[in-house]
């Protein structure tokens, strides 16, 4: 499993409800970057969003040595006695557990924050990018669509609808069953640009079951999903203007503190 370099930030308005990518983190081997993105301003005009704490500064670029407290405190301590059991709910092997791989695939969510976290992929040698994510909305779903997640094997194929009648969500993305179950949707942070793959070339998307965490896992890490996109023409998935860096200069050193 190859590293994520480049991990993107996405906030939520606790109101709307409405996602914002208004961060990007890079690493380069020696240090870490954090730049905001142009989508923040975005998040700034609409709903009021105030800078975080450890980024006080809407055009600094912010670099530190260490991984920024922000992302660190999105992840298990390995001294919890959970943490194996934590790494195969992720399918990720105890060799390949650095941090930003577990956040690329937990993607950091907690309950006293609107904070989210999402891998940019790579394309592999085929030309194809991958990208893992949890399902959502579960705990919203009837009981017999839980029971049949929980009878989900690995591979199984799952199809994505556009739920444009959605009065929540125009662009909310349901996942899908050869039975037509509703198993639960793609993040609201993803539905943007997972919709964008699909309307230009549906065939070009293909949806699987990676993983099944079955009870006692808390629900949030109960079906894990894996998408895969052979991407035409040229275009490269997340490389619209939103998730670009709004500066590219003034850097400044992080103190680390969150």
């Amino acid at each position: 499993m190859k590293t994520p370099q480049t991990l993107f930030l996405a906030w939520q308005d606790t109101h709307s409800r409405s996602w914002f990518t208004i961060g990007r983190l890079t690493y380069d081997g020696t240090k870490y970057k954090f730049v905001y993105t142009q989508s923040v301003k975005e998040a700034q005009n609409i709903c009021g969003f105030e800078p975080l704490y450890s980024f006080p500064d809407l055009e600094k670029v912010y670099t530190s040595i260490h991984l920024f407290p922000v992302f660190s405190n999105r992840l298990m301590s390995r001294s919890r006695p959970d943490y194996a059991n934590f790494l195969q709910w992720l399918n990720i092997s105890e060799l390949e557990d650095d941090p930003l791989t577990i956040l690329a695939r937990s993607g950091g969510e907690r309950e006293t924050d609107s904070l989210a976290v999402f891998p940019c992929p790579e394309a592999d040698e085929k030309g194809e990018y991958q990208l893992h994510f949890f399902a959502h909305g579960l705990r919203h779903l009837p009981k017999c669509a839980i029971e049949r997640i929980n009878h989900f094997v690995s591979t199984e194929k799952l199809w994505l609808a556009h739920e444009f009648q959605n009065p929540h969500d125009t662009k909310a993305l349901t996942l899908n069953t050869e039975d037509h179950h509703i198993v639960g949707y793609c993040p609201r942070y993803l539905r943007s640009e997972v919709f964008d793959l699909i309307w230009k070339d549906p065939s070009s998307v293909r949806l699987e079951v990676e993983r099944v965490n079955l009870p006692p896992t808390p629900l949030q890490f109960r079906l894990l999903c894996h998408i895969t996109t052979l991407c035409k023409d040229d275009f490269r998935p997340f490389s619209s203007p939103e998730y670009q860096p709004l500066v590219i200069d003034n850097i400044i050193t992080a103190s680390g503190y969150y």
